[in-house]
């Protein structure tokens, strides 16, 4: 497994996050017979639930009220993070993202290309926004109140995105 880390700037349009985009790279072998099952039981056992199977969503999107955790069990596309001038990645089976509140995110290719399970801290249910005027600063608002998840949806407790993050958002409040 690689762990690749992007942090993303606020654009003016999408205010990503101070927390970089986790990226998982050949995080898990996956069975042929009910991959997705496999990775939903995994997310549930860490805490992340309301969990969605599909693809991801071909236009710029973010959640300002939770953070995502996205695990591809087929298939491979291109993602997009941050908005239009982002950070453009290629995600495979057996990847997982893990995404912060705030940051823009969107499929290059097509909705299928990849299929993948969603989830959500604590089982939170997810607000979608894409970019309109408006938008802001309610939802920075709504970021900003986010809490740091209690386990890393693919490692656990204290490890991952919760290392990761903890000491990004100690370094960013003590500035």
């Amino acid at each position: 497994m690689e762990t690749h880390t992007y942090q993303l700037q606020d654009n003016g349009i999408f205010p990503n996050s101070t927390l970089p985009v986790v990226h998982y790279r050949n995080a898990i072998e996956l069975s042929f017979f009910r991959p997705a099952h496999q990775l939903g039981k995994l997310f549930n056992m860490n805490g992340w639930s309301n969990q969605q199977d599909g693809g991801i969503f071909t236009y710029h999107h973010y959640h300002s009220n939770t953070h995502e955790v996205i695990g591809v069990y087929k298939g491979k596309t291109f993602v997009l993070l941050g908005g239009e001038n982002g950070k453009q990645i290629v995600v495979h089976k057996g990847d997982i993202l893990v995404i912060p509140a705030g940051v823009a995110h969107r499929n290059m290719g097509r909705e299928k290309d990849a299929c993948c399970i969603t989830a959500y801290p604590d089982g939170k249910d997810y607000d979608i926004h894409t970019g309109e005027a408006g938008e802001r600063p309610a939802a920075d608002q709504r970021i900003a109140a986010v809490d740091l998840p209690a386990a890393d949806p693919l490692l656990g407790e204290d490890q991952g995105i919760c290392a990761i993050w903890r000491n990004m958002h100690i370094a960013h409040h003590s500035l």
